[in-house]
């Protein structure tokens, strides 16, 4: 399949934040995940809820050629990593897991769960875990489902080092042939990707 995301331009009150921003992914290559570079405020998350099909561009387009997702960008399934959370607080980190997909039993929630979050933590209402913990958990809900992409914003805030490396190897093992397009100031062992820089 071919994701390919063509002059992408999006303006907020008269100023222009993304300005034709072009990118081509093909996920039978051996360079398809992507690392989106640039300062905070140059459009990053924007350009990954764009890509999501969470806000629209003003103009460009994604299309989709190839394979049974073909369809210009409508039938695109996405794993998804915010910049906040999104968690239900009240839930616990298995029940925040199974409720996205029923397909997901509570036994392989538990089972992915437990490689990257400790086993005490998993039926706690995720409000009484820490912001790193609550992170993972926002990991593992993301790449269970059966998607065609996975993005990522600043998926390894508030990990410290040890535990981000953990996390790091979890999303590359676990991510198949599915193409990850990440956006992160922190690149410090993260594997070799494809770049793109916002300026």
């Amino acid at each position: 399949m071919l994701i390919q995301f063509k002059d992408i331009t999006k303006i907020y009150d008269g100023k222009k934040v993304l300005d034709r921003i072009n990118l081509s992914i093909d996920t039978v290559s051996d360079s398809r995940d992507v690392l989106l570079k640039g300062p905070s405020g140059i459009g990053k998350t924007t350009l990954l809820r764009i890509m999501a099909g969470i806000e629209n561009s003003d103009s460009g387009s994604i299309e989709i050629t190839m394979g049974e997702a073909a369809g210009g960008g409508k039938k695109l399934r996405i794993g998804m990593v915010f910049q906040e959370n999104r968690l239900l607080e009240q839930f616990s980190a298995v029940e925040n897991v199974t409720c996205v997909d029923s397909m997901i039993s509570r036994t392989r929630a538990v089972e992915e769960l437990k490689k990257v979050l400790e086993e005490e933590a998993l039926d706690k209402p995720v409000r009484e875990l820490s912001g790193g913990m609550q992170r993972r958990v926002a990991i593992v809900r993301a790449m269970l489902p059966a998607s065609d992409l996975l993005i990522m914003d600043e998926p390894l805030t508030g990990l410290d080092p040890e535990t981000r490396d953990r996390v790091i190897r979890y999303i590359m093992e676990n991510k198949g042939r599915r193409p990850l397009i990440m956006a992160s100031h922190d690149t410090e062992g993260l594997p070799k990707m494809r770049e793109l820089a916002l300026v």
